[in-house]
């Protein structure tokens, strides 16, 4: 692309001054990196089912190929190629059922790469046409139609020629396009095991028999043969007085009429095409049995296929509304504009009943009342459930397809209805009289881009808008526009694994349902505008809607109200069990062990079974006894046993000096993890009231006794905050029971405990004596030197 884009940029500042030159050549190739472009689509894309021939693949497409190929070589910015294109495009449509015998292509001499292409074959002018026959050598530059038409009717008889005369032996792609005789007929009956033979009698200079014979190509369990009308013996024997009309012959010598509307290729093709057993090559044959019932084994239901349901229409808003655009969960920029302009369309024309249409209104004062610049799509599901509660609004959940059912799952529904959808939309926004011809059409064209999940469809829909829906004038014409580039759809689609069997894509409003839509002009197929208008603004009125399998709007209210019902109370529960969470939350952070608390435990997992805590429930007592507990003496000499858990009580322990140091290095673990516990109860029971009896019951949580009046491990470790390093109270007071009760007066003598910290009762008595002493000492050594200063004054004062 650079390379390109330099060799351009080059001849065109070729007499500009050298370092102008080089600059500008910088400037445009910076472009050329940043925003790419390429001629290579030209005039036609693959979608125009034109074979686009580059350099690339050129030799591999018209080389030793299966298929004859016609190709156009053209130029993009030859007017005439211009207005030629329509014409290739639509020839390509018409014969896309010809293949593989052949196939259409062209390549775009303007782009540079495919210059030399263009050359190789001797091209001069533009437009150039060149017919390749199947097995082409790679010297072969084609043949080339001099003097062509310009209509697809003189193009395609044009093609036919050019396949007559390929050399033999003859392309196995193509069938035989010569007459038949009788003889040759009833050869074909015993060497052929085919279920219709179609015998198509005509004069010699008519093509309708080998354009039938192509246009069946693709489909099996039928051949087509042409009889001339110089074939005195057959045309006798079946007494045939019109050309052209066309007789079924079977094996047991049976001739029958093909009765049709008009006498031509259009409606021949299509009558044989649906005769029992003719089925698409590929596809399966579509068994009457198999109707009954699809593969979610679901009955299909049975429904008139010259009617629209409303079903339909209500399951695709249901789909496109709560599926398609879920898939958006913020909305915003071009595609909120996008959803504000396709529900402003369906409250405008949608033609439902009163409850769907309400909530679709309501949706759409709510969407234009929102000021924001992009909206979340669970406040647009709120809105579409009626969350608000608007009276008798409502639209239902869920799909049920009738017209749009197909024979698997895969087949048909949605599309099926989203077409339905707009095609109603664009007749009833002509019934009343819209103002914006393309409101509808710019509505469908803005969704499919925007939302439409089948990317692939969506640029195709997009391309065909680019090229004429800007033409659309009235609101008559838009009807027209969507009708004529759905069939274009059809065509396109005819034949690829999207197809269901059971539903083939054709040419709509067929013969049978529209016969007076058709007509003949110079022997060719014609559309009725004027008639199909009719039939169109006729099939997709409001009058014509049917409601069969539809909801009754009373049940759809009830059901809805306990939906909403039921969504309350489950954002209820949900609250709830968000406070709980929280709550849990709080509480297991509340319970959280701090680093030093999780090396304690991880310590207080080594310790023997005895030193651990007893479960909720039970008393904790420390297994030995306190530093100033003195063990009774045995008289038997037998070895000391350490005292149960359960049960154990102290000797009254007598007034002493009490080093708690060690006792805290020793006990400190357990008073935690009985903490801990004691905690862990309270808050599960939120009952546990501190029992500050010794004589406390197993039922009444964890009590700590070290051989003094009950205390709370709480206290214990609250208390041991206050004492740092060593701790001796002020004063220990023996109980009546003999135990030891520590700080019986939590706030007395406050001041006593601040001083004593890290002192017995003697080491206060023996400082506050230093203390006084020293202050004496100090008081007498100031009333000494004093008294000696005045002296000195004194003595100095005398004569």
């Amino acid at each position: 692309m650079a390379w390109r884009c330099y060799r351009a940029t080059s001849r065109f500042t070729g007499k500009i001054h050298a370092t102008l030159r080089e600059s500008l050549i910088s400037t445009i190739l910076f472009v050329c990196l940043l925003f790419p472009f390429t001629t290579e689509a030209g005039l036609y894309t693959a979608s125009d089912q034109v074979v686009v021939l580059t350099p690339d693949n050129v030799d591999s497409v018209l080389v030793n190929s299966t298929a004859a190929l016609v190709v156009e070589f053209y130029a993009s910015w030859c007017r005439h190629c211009i207005a030629f294109s329509p014409v290739w495009k639509s020839l390509a449509s018409d014969i896309k059922e010809w293949k593989p015998a052949v196939e259409l292509a062209a390549i775009d001499c303007a782009n540079q790469d495919n210059g030399p292409v263009c050359s190789r074959f001797g091209v001069r002018g533009y437009p150039t046409l060149k017919f390749f026959h199947a097995y082409s050598k790679p010297d072969s530059k084609g043949e080339s139609f001099r003097g062509f038409p310009r209509n697809v009717r003189g193009l395609r008889r044009k093609i036919i020629d050019k396949m007559e005369t390929h050399a033999e032996p003859w392309p196995p792609a193509c069938p035989p396009l010569e007459t038949t005789s009788r003889a040759e007929l009833d050869n074909f009956i015993e060497t052929n095991s085919v279920g219709h033979l179609a015998l198509l009698f005509e004069t010699p200079n008519s093509y309708v028999g080998r354009e039938l014979t192509l246009d069946l190509l693709q489909y099996e369990n039928i051949a087509v043969r042409r009889v001339l009308s110089t074939e005195d013996g057959l045309v006798a024997k079946l007494n045939v007085t019109h050309f052209p009309s066309c007789y079924l012959y079977y094996p047991s010598g049976i001739f029958t009429r093909l009765h049709v509307q008009l006498e031509v290729r259009t409606f021949y093709t299509y009558a044989l095409q649906r005769l029992p057993g003719v089925v698409r090559a590929g596809k399966p044959l579509p068994v009457t049995s198999d109707l009954a019932k699809n593969t979610t084994e679901d009955r299909l239901r049975p429904f008139n296929r010259s009617r629209v349901y409303m079903s339909d229409l209500e399951s695709t808003l249901h789909y496109s509304l709560r599926v398609e655009l879920a898939a958006h969960p913020v909305i915003k920029g071009e595609a909120l504009s996008t959803l504000q302009r396709y529900i402003s369309v369906l409250a405008k024309y949608f033609p439902g009943r009163p409850v769907v249409n309400n909530l679709l209104k309501s949706v759409d004062m709510w969407l234009k009342g929102e000021k924001d610049t992009e909206l979340s799509y669970t406040s647009l599901r709120d809105a579409l459930d009626n969350t608000a509660e608007v009276p008798n609004a409502s639209l239902p959940e869920g799909v049920r397809w009738v017209a749009c059912q197909g024979s698997k799952p895969h087949f048909r529904r949605y599309p099926c209805g989203m077409w339905t959808l707009f095609h109603v939309l664009t007749v009833q926004a002509e019934e009343a009289a819209g103002k914006d011809p393309q409101e509808v059409l710019q509505a469908m064209r803005s969704y499919i881009h925007s939302f439409f999940r089948c990317r692939a469809c969506a640029t195709h829909f997009e391309n065909m808008a680019q090229e004429s829906m800007s033409h659309v004038g009235t609101l008559s014409s838009a009807v027209l526009w969507l009708w004529s580039h759905h069939n274009h759809v059809n065509n396109r689609l005819a034949g690829a694994l999207s197809e269901d069997p059971h539903f083939p894509k054709i040419q709509w409003p067929s013969p049978e349902l529209c016969p007076s839509c058709h007509g003949v002009k110079n022997g060719e197929h014609t559309w009725n505008q004027a008639e199909l208008l009719t039939f169109l603004r006729s099939h997709f009125s409001s009058e014509h809607l049917l409601s069969d399998y539809l909801e009754e709007e009373a049940q759809l209210l009830s059901r809805q109200k306990e939906r909403l019902v039921a969504r309350h109370q489950e954002k209820e529960q949900e609250a709830k069990r968000g406070a709980e969470r929280r709550a849990r939350q709080t509480q297991d952070t509340l319970l959280k062990p701090q680093p030093e608390e999780e090396e304690e435990e991880e310590v207080a997992k080594e310790q023997p079974a005895e030193e651990e805590v007893a479960r909720a429930g039970e008393k904790v007592q420390i297994s030995e006894p306190p530093p100033w507990v003195k063990p009774k003496a045995d008289v038997s000499h037998q070895p000391q046993r350490r005292p149960s858990i359960m049960g154990l009580k102290f000797r009254p322990p007598q007034e002493e000096i009490v080093d708690l140091d060690s006792f805290i290095n020793q006990h400190y673990k357990a008073l935690r993890a009985a903490a801990r516990v004691s905690s862990r109860v309270k808050l599960r029971t939120l009952q546990m009231k501190a029992q500050p009896q010794s004589g406390a019951s197993l039922e009444q949580g964890p009590v700590l006794q070290l051989g003094m009046q009950p205390v709370e491990p709480e206290d214990l470790l609250g208390q041991h905050k206050t004492l740092q390093k060593r701790i001796l109270t002020g004063k220990y007071t023996g109980s009546e029971e003999g135990t030891l009760e520590m700080y019986p007066h939590p706030n007395k003598r406050r001041w006593m405990s601040l001083l004593s910290v890290g002192f017995s009762r003697l080491d206060i008595s023996l400082c506050v004596l230093l203390y006084f002493l020293s202050s004496m000492c100090l008081l007498a050594m100031y009333l000494f030197f004093k008294n000696r200063r005045r002296l000195r004054r004194a003595k100095v004062a005398l004569p």
